[in-house]
C-alpha cells in the first residue's frame, strides 16, 4: 500500500462497515482510460470509505489533512515523512547500506581534506591579527636565490627607512645542547629581539618575557622557556624561574616559561638547518656595529604591518629600500627584498596540491551521488504504482516531493554521520603517512567547522541526488502506471534504454568524472615513478646516518673540533660491520642549505652578478662512504690540514660549466682575493635538495682546514645499518659523554622521508580514482541489470522468433559500451582541460602525457565492459514461455 494510505486502509479493513470495500484489492473497471478518469476513480472509492467511517476514526487517520498554519502542523507532518523514510529504507536494508556507504566515502574523503584545507588555508595562525604579520626575504633570481636569509645590517637599514612596518623582530634560529641533565640534549632554540615575543602575543606562565632593554649587549644571559621544554625537561618545576641552566656550556638564568598554548617552530620560523619547534628563547643584542654585518645572512625578519597596509603596500615600499641597499653593497643586478605574509609563508607550495585534492574528492562525491541517484530511480521504478495512486487520491506534485526528498535527505545525513568515521580514520592514515609537505599537521582535527561543512554536504547531497527521484515520479504516467496492475516497468518500451534517458546520463557523468580521476592520478603516479628512477649520485642502501653537536666551549678552538672528530672516526672505522665512515656539514636530502659566493680562475661574471655555489664541509672519507664517484683528481686525505695549501673539490657539474674543455685539476678559487684554493678533485653531482630539484653547482672543503662544530656523521655497514647504531653511539660517547648525538636515520629513511609530499599526493589521488572506478563500474552495471530485468517480456518475444543467445549479449553490450564511450569522450575532453591545474605537481611528464590519456580509458572501458557483460548474461538465460506468460 502507498505511503500514507496503507495505515488508514488497514484500520477502514478492521472495520466491518470498511472492510468490504477496502480490504480487498481495487482494480480499475475497464472503463476507466484516462488518467482523469483514474483520479476519479479512486478519489470517489476514497470518499464512499470516509463517509462509512465513524467522525472520530477519520481524525486519528493519517489520510486527514493537516491544517499547516496551525502550530505544531508542519513538524507533524516531518516527523511523518521521517517516520515512513526510515520503514522504507528499512524494507531494503542492503540497498540502503550500499547508498550509506557510497555517501559516506564520498563525505568522509571531503571532511577529511577540507579539515586539512580549514587549517592550513582558512584558519588563520594563532597570533594576535595574523593578517599583519609577514616576513622580509632577499632574493637574487639571476643567480638561482629564490630566497634568501637576511642580516643584521640590512635588517637595521630597514628599520630605518621603512613606512609599512609598525613592529619588526629579527631573529636567528639554531640548535642549542641542553646539559645537566643524565644525558645531554638537544634543543631547537631562537635567539631573538624583544619585540618578537610581544608581537606574536606570547605570555609568560611563570617569569617574564625577554625585555627591551636585553636587545643592548652587555645584559645577563636570560631564556625562556617554552611549556613543553619546562614539562619535559624540568618536571614543571614552579620554582624554575632564577634558576641556572647550561647551553652550549654557558650558564643562562631562567627568566620565565611560557604558556602552554604558544607555538614557534621552523614553518613559522624557517632555518638554514633541520629545525622543528622552538623550545628556548634567548635574547639577540644589537650592537652599534650590527649596521655592518651584511654577509652574515642567517636571520630571520618578521614584521607587523601599520593598520590598513597590504602586503602589496608593503613590498612597493620595501623594493625601494632594497634598490637603495643593492647600490650600497654591490649586489647583483637581479638582488631584491619581498614581502610574504606569515600564514602563507607556512601554507608554501602546499597550496596547490591541497586545491587539487579537494577538487578530487568533490570529483568522487558527485560521483557518489550520481551513484546514489541511480539506485533511487532502480527502487522508484517499483514504485510507481504507488506514486500513482497517492497521486489519483490528490496528492500534489509538492506533497510528492517532499516526501521522496526527506528520504534522500534522511540518507544524505546517514551517510555523513557515518562520513565522519571515515573522516577521522582517515586523518588517522594521513599523520600516519607523515606526509613531510603539510604544515601544522597536528592542529588537523574534527573541530566545529569540519562538523558544519559536513553537516552542510551531507543537506546539499540528499537534496542532489534526490532530484532525479522527485522528476521521475511527478512524471508518471498515471494511467499506464495503474493498469501496471503491479507489474511495473516488466516490460517498459523494449530492450533499448530511450526510458532510461535521466539514468544514462548518470551513468554518462559517472564514467567521465571517474576518467578524469583516473587520468589525474596516473600522471601522479608516473609522475612518482619517475622520481624515484632518479640517481641521487650517491649510493643509497646500507647507510647509517647521524648528526652530532660538539658546543661545549671546550670545542670553540678548531683544533679541538679535528681531533674530535678524528678521534670519533678512528673508532668508529673499527667496528665490525662497518666499511667507510665519514662527515659533512650538510648531508643530501636533509634541507640544510650553505653557499657563498666565490671568483673563478679565468672567469670574469657579468657586470652587476655574481656567482653563487654550494658549499659543504667533508671529511676524508665521506666520499667513499657515501660511494659518490671521483670523476678527475682525487679525494681529501689526511694531508689536508691547516698548515697546508687550501685544498677544494668540485662536482662535475661545476666542472663542465667552466672547463668543459679543460683539466679544473690545480685551477685556483678566491673567497678571499689573498686567499686561493686549489682544485685537487672532481666528484658526481649529488642530489642536495631532492630528487626532484635542480641542483646548483657544488664544492666541497676539507674539513680539516675548515672545521664545523654540528656534522653529520655517515657509516656505510656490510649488513643492516639499524643494527649498528647503538654501537656507533657508544663508540662517540666513548669519546666524549658530553657530545650529543640526535636524529640517527638510515639514508634510505631520508630517501623515504624526502618524497613524502608525491607519495601522499600520488596515494590519495589513486585511492580516491579507484573508488571512483568502482561506483562508476557498480552505476553501469545496475543500468543494465535493471534494463534486462525490466525487458524480459521483451527478451522472451526475441528468443521466441530465433534469436540466439550471442544476439541477446550484442545488443545489450552494444548499448552500454555506448554508454561507456559518451562517458569517455566527455572525460577525456574534461582531463584535458582540468589536468593544467597540476603542472607543478608533476616531474618529467607532461600533463598531456600520451601514455596515461591513452592506457586509462582502456582500463575505464575493461571495467565497463564487465560490468555489462554480467547482466547481459543473466538475459540469455530468460524461459521464454515464463516471460511470455508472466507478461
Amino acid at each position: 500500500m502507498p505511503f500514507e494510505l496503507m495505515p488508514a486502509f488497514g484500520k477502514l479493513n478492521g472495520n466491518r462497515v470498511g472492510g468490504p470495500l477496502l480490504g480487498r484489492r481495487l482494480p480499475l473497471p475497464n472503463h476507466v482510460a484516462s488518467e482523469s478518469s483514474a483520479r476519479n476513480y479512486v478519489r470517489v472509492a476514497g470518499a464512499v470509505a470516509a463517509e462509512r467511517q465513524p467522525k472520530s476514526f477519520l481524525a486519528g487517520s493519517p489520510i486527514r489533512s493537516y491544517n499547516h498554519s496551525k502550530p505544531g502542523g508542519i513538524m507533524r507532518t516531518l516527523f511523518q515523512d521521517l517516520r515512513f523514510a526510515l520503514r522504507t529504507l528499512r524494507k531494503n536494508m542492503t540497498l540502503t547500506l550500499v547508498m550509506v556507504a557510497s555517501l559516506a566515502i564520498g563525505i568522509g574523503a571531503n571532511s577529511a581534506i577540507f579539515s586539512v584545507v580549514d587549517a592550513l588555508l582558512l584558519r588563520p595562525l594563532p597570533y594576535p591579527e595574523p593578517d599583519r604579520l609577514a616576513a622580509v626575504w632577499l632574493h637574487s633570481p639571476a643567480i638561482g636565490i629564490l630566497r634568501d636569509w637576511p642580516s643584521p645590517g640590512q635588517y637595521i637599514d630597514i628599520q630605518n627607512e621603512n613606512h609599512s612596518f609598525e613592529l619588526m623582530a629579527l631573529a636567528q634560529s639554531r640548535p642549542f645542547t641542553l646539559a645537566g641533565r643524565e644525558q645531554p640534549e638537544r634543543i631547537d632554540g631562537l635567539r631573538a629581539q624583544s619585540s618578537l615575543l610581544k608581537m606574536l602575543g606570547a605570555k609568560p606562565l611563570l617569569g617574564r618575557l625577554l625585555l627591551p632593554e636585553e636587545d643592548q649587549p652587555g645584559k645577563p644571559a636570560v631564556a625562556i622557556l617554552s611549556n613543553r621544554l619546562w614539562e619535559r625537561s624540568f618536571n614543571s618545576d614552579q620554582e624554575i624561574v632564577g634558576k641556572s641552566i647550561r647551553l652550549d656550556g654557558n650558564p643562562f638564568t631562567v627568566a620565565g616559561v611560557l604558556q602552554r598554548w604558544f607555538m614557534l617552530n621552523a614553518e613559522v620560523m624557517p632555518s638554514e638547518g633541520p629545525m622543528d619547534k622552538m623550545d628556548v628563547f634567548l635574547p639577540l643584542p644589537l650592537g652599534a656595529d650590527a649596521v655592518q654585518k651584511r654577509g652574515d645572512e642567517n636571520y630571520n625578519i618578521v614584521v607587523r604591518m601599520k593598520p590598513g597596509v597590504s602586503v602589496q603596500q608593503a613590498q612597493a615600499d620595501i623594493s625601494v629600500i632594497a634598490s637603495r641597499i643593492r647600490e650600497k653593497d654591490k649586489r647583483d643586478l637581479s638582488f631584491g627584498m619581498h614581502v610574504v605574509g606569515l600564514q602563507e609563508q607556512v601554507v608554501g607550495d602546499v597550496r596547490r596540491a591541497l586545491l587539487v585534492l579537494l577538487g578530487s574528492v568533490a570529483l568522487v562525491l558527485l560521483i557518489a551521488c550520481a551513484n546514489v541517484a541511480n539506485l533511487l530511480l532502480t527502487r522508484a521504478a517499483g514504485r510507481e504504482k504507488e506514486v500513482a495512486i497517492r497521486t489519483a487520491v490528490g496528492a500534489g506534485w509538492q506533497r510528492l516531493a517532499r516526501q521522496l526528498l526527506t528520504e534522500s535527505i534522511l540518507l544524505g545525513v546517514l551517510g555523513g554521520a557515518a562520513g565522519l568515521v571515515v573522516a577521522q580514520v582517515s586523518l588517522y592514515v594521513v599523520r600516519a603517512m607523515n606526509p613531510g609537505n603539510i604544515p601544522r599537521l597536528e592542529d588537523i582535527a574534527i573541530n566545529g567547522t569540519v562538523l558544519a561543512f559536513t553537516f552542510g554536504i551531507s543537506l546539499a547531497t540528499g537534496i542532489l541526488f534526490g532530484v532525479a527521484p522527485v522528476w521521475r515520479a511527478i512524471k508518471v504516467d498515471l494511467n499506464t502506471s495503474l493498469k501496471a496492475g503491479g507489474r511495473s516497468g516488466q516490460s517498459d518500451g523494449g530492450l533499448h534504454l530511450r526510458r532510461h534517458r535521466l539514468r544514462g546520463l548518470l551513468v554518462i557523468s559517472e564514467l567521465a568524472l571517474s576518467l578524469m580521476l583516473l587520468i589525474g592520478a596516473g600522471l601522479l603516479v608516473r609522475s612518482f615513478a619517475r622520481l624515484q628512477s632518479v640517481h641521487p649520485g650517491f649510493t643509497i642502501d646500507r647507510v647509517l646516518t647521524m648528526q652530532i653537536a660538539a658546543n661545549d666551549p671546550k670545542y670553540h678552538e678548531d683544533k679541538a673540533v679535528t681531533n674530535l672528530y678524528k678521534e670519533i672516526g678512528a673508532r668508529i672505522a673499527h667496528l665490525p660491520g662497518v666499511v667507510a665512515e665519514g662527515a659533512v656539514s650538510a648531508l643530501p636530502l636533509t634541507g640544510s642549505v650553505g653557499w657563498g659566493g666565490i671568483s673563478v680562475e679565468g672567469y670574469q661574471p657579468p657586470p652587476g652578478q655574481e656567482l653563487q655555489v654550494d658549499m659543504r664541509a667533508a671529511s676524508t672519507d665521506y666520499f667513499r662512504a657515501m660511494e659518490i664517484p671521483l670523476v678527475k683528481g682525487r679525494f681529501f686525505s689526511e694531508h689536508d690540514t691547516m698548515d697546508m695549501p687550501q685544498a677544494v673539490i668540485i662536482d662535475d657539474k661545476f666542472a663542465q660549466r667552466f672547463w668543459s674543455h679543460d683539466d679544473p685539476i690545480g685551477k685556483h678559487l678566491w673567497f678571499d682575493p689573498k686567499k686561493p684554493f686549489t682544485i685537487v678533485g672532481v666528484v658526481g653531482v649529488v642530489k642536495q635538495y631532492g630528487l626532484e630539484a635542480d641542483t646548483k653547482i657544488a664544492i666541497y672543503f676539507p674539513h680539516e682546514q675548515h672545521p664545523w662544530n654540528d656534522l653529520y656523521l655517515v657509516a656505510r655497514t656490510s649488513s643492516d645499518p639499524g643494527g649498528l647504531s647503538a654501537a656507533v653511539v657508544q663508540q662517540i660517547h666513548s669519546v666524549d659523554p658530553g657530545v650529543v648525538v640526535y636524529g640517527i636515520r638510515t639514508m634510505r629513511e631520508r630517501l623515504h622521508d624526502s618524497l613524502a609530499r608525491q607519495r601522499f599526493s600520488s596515494t590519495m589521488l589513486g585511492a580516491f580514482s579507484l573508488f571512483a572506478l568502482l561506483l562508476a563500474a557498480v552505476g553501469l552495471y545496475g543500468v543494465m541489470s535493471h534494463l534486462v530485468t525490466h525487458s524480459t517480456h521483451d527478451i522472451g518475444v526475441l528468443m521466441t522468433l530465433g534469436a540466439q543467445p550471442g544476439n541477446i549479449i550484442g545488443l545489450v553490450v552494444r548499448q552500454g559500451m555506448e554508454l561507456a564511450g559518451v562517458g569517455i569522450v566527455v572525460g577525456l575532453a574534461g582531463a584535458a582541460a582540468l589536468t593544467r591545474v597540476m603542472t607543478g605537481l608533476l616531474f618529467g611528464v607532461r600533463t598531456t602525457d600520451a601514455f596515461t590519456f591513452g592506457t586509462v580509458p582502456v582500463l575505464l572501458a575493461a571495467v565497463a565492459f564487465a560490468g555489462i557483460v554480467i547482466p547481459a548474461s543473466r538475459a540469455t538465460r530468460v524461459d521464454p514461455m515464463v516471460a511470455l506468460r508472466d507478461e
